[in-house]
């Protein structure tokens, strides 16, 4: 399985924060089955980074399609070559 992220630019009007509760359901739903590996949103610039493991572009895609915010973004998928963080690595030993 391969790792991609997903950049997101959305508009809002009023109707968008309406979707916002479904679409939080449909993501804790992909997070908790591991397809998503990270979530975030900046309001600020009106973005959305996801990083989503899938077997294809195409694949990642008809995930995001599926939601219910879908009609609001423009997104652009890459698939990544590394992928490190914290929430990756082994904590470190602790000696008591």
């Amino acid at each position: 399985m391969k790792k991609f992220q997903a950049i997101i630019s959305f508009e809002m009007d009023e109707d968008f924060m309406s979707l916002v509760p479904p679409h939080r359901t449909y993501i804790n739903y992909l997070l908790n089955k591991g397809i998503i590996d990270t979530y975030a949103v900046s309001m600020e610039v009106q973005k959305s980074w996801i990083t989503i493991n899938a077997n294809t572009k195409k694949e990642v895609e008809d995930y995001l399609d599926k939601s219910p915010l879908s009609k609001y973004w423009n997104y652009e998928i890459v698939e990544l070559f590394v992928y490190d963080s914290q929430s990756t690595r082994l904590p470190a030993v602790q000696l008591n």
